[in-house]
């Protein structure tokens, strides 16, 4: 006789489970291989999706540079462009930019794509030269370089497809959550609130955790177990990843006899450092009497890179200015006209070193909003520290258009060219709020406050202050111009969604 799948989950969980976390029935009988199905479809989608890029752009290479013509040079071009697809696929391959552990999320997948073409273009170089097959020029600066762009443009569409599908429950791999209860929920809400990475989280184990027929729950997931039960309840549930949390009781000992036991398993092993916020190349693997010691670096405020940043805000804030000049005027207009007041306002904030500046907006609210704070302050929207309001009276018809579109922070492009401000940085705080801050929050004095920054993507006034403290802090310890650049890019999503603007 066939068992169906609510059977087997009432073999397995008690009725009281059942009846409080009714999602845990799917999990036995769906099984880790079957949630897993789909990457290979998508790992081969991208291996053809790369293919027909390099096919357009070999095409639109050899046209571009010889035409019609099939005669000299063109004949080593043509041949070039024949077997481009099957080279790019291969340098593709060997750059390991097709394996699932650098896909689906982060700049690894994207990094390795563009090593491998700089790898590839090289290659060409030598054997062209070393042989002297005489392939033009014109078709290698014109098909690689395309190729390239083509590659990643398929690649972050294919992404961002995924990613909404994951927001919308699909393709989600099943996560339970091992540690102490303030990490739990920590990273509960981490994952919870970035979908898109695929985690769906099941359960937890704790180290005062009962066995599932217990009547224990926690930060709205069922406890499954304690910390000696893992490997228990990743059998029964057929879990598909286990994220370790810093804790006491497991020690190096423990978590390497956890990782075997895991081997025996499908699920994947994740291990969170306890110092969460430092990533990147700031952190390194090495030896150190034989053992395999975390080596943080100090981050790089200051010396060449911040020149460098500092040439680029510039640079980008000037290039900006001229292109947006007749939007200034627009809305100067529109704000002339349609209230009384100046068309800018200033307000005192603190940058970096907590020095005080005078930050420049566009007027979004009536004349003398400042000075009725004090009385709207009892309904505050925001997290505590921050004074916001969802639907303020102060707010303007102008002003509600601006700051919904982020319009109204335009002029803070001067204030970078004063060198008040960067163009990616930490939210410029007002003084009041510097008053409360903690010593975690006094690191982001380090670096200058931003136009845009972490929080600006991360959902900005929707934040709690206690992630408003966790994102800044992350950006000071990890800053790149790389990384800048990405938060740059994801500021025009985050601008059109409008998300926590008000």
């Amino acid at each position: 006789m066939q068992v169906s799948h609510d059977q087997t989950a009432r073999e397995v969980l008690p009725a009281t489970v059942r009846t409080r976390f009714p999602g845990l029935r799917r999990l036995r009988g769906e099984g880790t291989e079957a949630r897993r199905a789909w990457r290979t479809a998508y790992v081969r989608s991208i291996v053809l999706g790369d293919a027909v890029a390099a096919v357009l752009a070999a095409t639109i290479g050899y046209f571009g540079r010889f035409g019609t013509d099939v005669d000299g040079a063109a004949q080593y071009s043509l041949w070039a462009a024949l077997a481009m697809p099957a080279m790019w696929v291969a340098a593709m391959h060997i750059g390991r930019s097709y394996e699932e552990r650098f896909l689906w999320v982060g700049a690894e997948e994207f990094r390795r794509v563009l090593h491998a073409a700089a790898v590839l273009l090289a290659a060409v170089a030598v054997v062209s030269w070393g042989l002297d097959l005489r392939v033009a020029r014109g078709f290698v600066v014109i098909a690689l370089p395309l190729a390239t762009v083509l590659t990643l443009l398929q690649r972050y569409l294919r992404r961002q497809a995924l990613h909404r599908a994951r927001n919308g429950g699909a393709f989600q791999q099943t996560t339970v959550v091992v540690g102490h209860r303030n990490a739990v929920a920590s990273l509960h809400a981490e994952l919870d609130r970035a979908g898109y990475h695929g985690y769906r989280v099941i359960g937890c184990c704790l180290p005062d955790g009962k066995a599932a027929d217990g009547p224990a729950d926690f930060d709205g997931l069922p406890v499954l177990g304690g910390l000696d039960e893992v490997l228990d309840v990743v059998q029964r549930f057929e879990v598909d990843t286990v994220a370790v949390m810093p804790c006491p009781e497991l020690d190096g000992p423990s978590l390497r006899r956890l990782g075997w036991d895991l081997e025996k398993t499908e699920a994947e092993l994740l291990l969170a450092p306890a110092v969460t916020e430092v990533v990147g190349p700031r952190v390194a693997i090495r030896p150190v009497c034989g053992l395999p010691l975390l080596h943080v670096e100090r981050p790089e405020l200051r010396g060449v890179r911040r020149l460098a940043k500092t040439a680029v805000d510039a640079s980008l804030a000037a290039t900006a200015l001229l292109v947006t000049l007749p939007l200034f005027l627009v809305i100067a207009l529109a704000l002339k006209t349609t209230s009384r007041g100046p068309v800018f306002f200033e307000q005192t904030r603190v940058g970096r070193d907590g020095q005080t500046f005078s930050m420049l907006k566009f007027r979004s609210m009536v004349h003398g909003a400042d000075r009725m704070a004090e009385v709207l302050e009892a309904d505050n929207d925001g997290n505590g520290v921050l004074y916001k309001r969802k639907v303020d009276p102060r707010v303007t018809r102008v002003g509600r258009l601006l700051r919904r579109y982020s319009l109204d922070e335009l002029p803070q492009l001067i204030n970078v060219l004063r060198g008040d401000m960067s163009l990616v940085g930490p939210r410029p705080p007002l003084p009041s709020e510097t008053e409360r801050y903690g010593f975690d929050m006094r690191r982001r004095f380090l670096v200058k406050p931003g136009i845009t920054g972490l929080w600006q993507i991360s959902g900005r006034s929707d934040l709690s202050w206690d992630d408003s403290v966790r994102i800044d802090v992350r950006y000071v310890e990890n800053w790149s111009l790389s990384f800048d650049m990405m938060i740059l890019w994801k500021t025009l999503g985050a601008v059109v969604r409008g998300r926590g603007a008000y």
